[in-house]
């Protein structure tokens, strides 16, 4: 059970709040229905991921126009009071699961040239995330390097590992060092990867919860020495709330100093994820609870949108139900200035943009859609 807060004037910190600057650490392209039919090479073509059954402004993560037009997600963010956005795929990530390598790499390319050609539109304000394909290595690497060329903010690789060759494989090194040198950090989301595990049916705690994913591929990067090696190499683990990372930590030192393992690594796990992890969460009252202790650069803060469960267009509201008791300059740390940090060499974006007079945000926001999704027959 959380810990009571402190009594604070909920008017008068949402005031505030609605004020402060934020960036929002993990947010999503809702992308073109048909845009891997209309731009994969046509040796791919008749194979390109279809969405038949999805449609624009009905459908789940599909919602808002600034899912798949820069132009009007800018709108938003200004809606919302929001400097900055840091970009993840919805419907890329089903690339990752492809078996003909060929293919996954020629969608993911597509899905790259996509958000770079997004984010041009306004680079100060939109940070896209680079899919990497990691099946051929100096490929995946070719890519990272191309991606930072163009200026995207990071790599995103999918938190759930092959089992052939997981994070801790001596294979991805080099791709480790060049993310490193170029300054990108690794970004994993959840529910990302092949789906190896079987869910369980029995109403039981599943195999599948994503905090349990998170745990074992920050196992992997600790034990096997990854972070001891890339020590300026930033990992950033997203959408998976942060209020466990303390528990985890400390669990972790427990029985890693306690092992056989202990003389593998120079210092404790707690240690790498100080210094090397971040957690973004949307709603986390632990995480608020536990920030000023935890939190103050380690924890980011973001709406998810345009998904159903984002908190945009009321994100003042949202940050001031988990943060609004949490001195000032830590709130600007979660919301702020970590991710500054860790996607902008630490320069703040420009204020967010005021909202637009003439500008009806919610004419296509269908809240019957968000909160039934079985109207336009879509599984939340």
């Amino acid at each position: 059970m959380p810990v009571p807060r402190p009594v604070f004037d909920q008017n008068e910190t949402l005031a505030v709040i609605a004020k402060e600057q934020r960036i929002s650490a993990a947010d999503h392209f809702g992308e073109p229905l048909d845009l891997w039919e209309k731009n994969l090479p046509a040796a791919f073509r008749d194979r390109a991921p279809r969405y038949p059954k999805l449609v624009l402004y009905e459908t789940n993560h599909h919602l808002r126009a600034g899912g798949w037009d820069a132009h009007e997600r800018l709108k938003d963010l200004a809606l919302d009071g929001t400097s900055a956005t840091v970009l993840y795929p919805t419907l890329g990530h089903d690339a990752w699961r492809l078996d003909d390598l060929e293919l996954q790499e020629a969608c993911i390319r597509v899905y790259n040239d996509y958000v770079i050609e997004q984010c041009s539109v306004a680079p100060e304000r939109l940070w896209g995330l680079a899919m990497i394909p990691l099946g051929r290595i100096d490929h995946a690497i070719q890519e990272l390097e191309r991606c930072k060329k163009a200026g995207l903010r990071g790599a995103e690789i999918p938190v759930g590992q092959p089992l052939d060759n997981s994070y801790s494989s001596e294979r991805y090194g080099k791709f480790w060092a060049v993310a490193q040198s170029l300054d990108m950090p690794i970004n994993l989301h959840i529910n990302t990867g092949t789906d190896r595990i079987p869910q369980d049916k029995s109403g039981l705690l599943p195999y599948g919860v994503h905090k349990f994913d998170c745990m074992r591929v920050l196992g992997d990067l600790i034990v096997s020495g990854v972070m001891e090696r890339y020590p300026d190499l930033k990992f950033v683990i997203s959408e998976c709330g942060s209020g466990w990372i303390p528990f985890f930590a400390q669990e972790f030192d427990y029985y890693m100093m306690g092992s056989s393992r202990q003389a593998t690594l120079p210092r404790p796990p707690s240690e790498y994820l100080a210094r090397q992890v971040y957690t973004v969460f949307i709603g986390d009252q632990v995480a608020g609870d536990l920030a000023e202790k935890y939190g103050k650069t380690n924890f980011m803060w973001s709406s998810d949108y345009p998904h159903p469960a984002c908190t945009w267009p009321n994100s003042a509201a949202s940050i001031a139900q988990d943060l609004g008791h949490v001195s000032e300059e830590t709130r600007a740390n979660i919301v702020c200035n970590t991710a500054a940090a860790v996607y902008n060499s630490g320069q703040l974006p420009p204020p967010a943009d005021p909202a637009p007079t003439d500008y009806q945000p919610l004419d296509t926001w269908n809240y019957a859609v968000r909160t039934d999704y079985a109207r336009v027959g879509v599984t939340a």
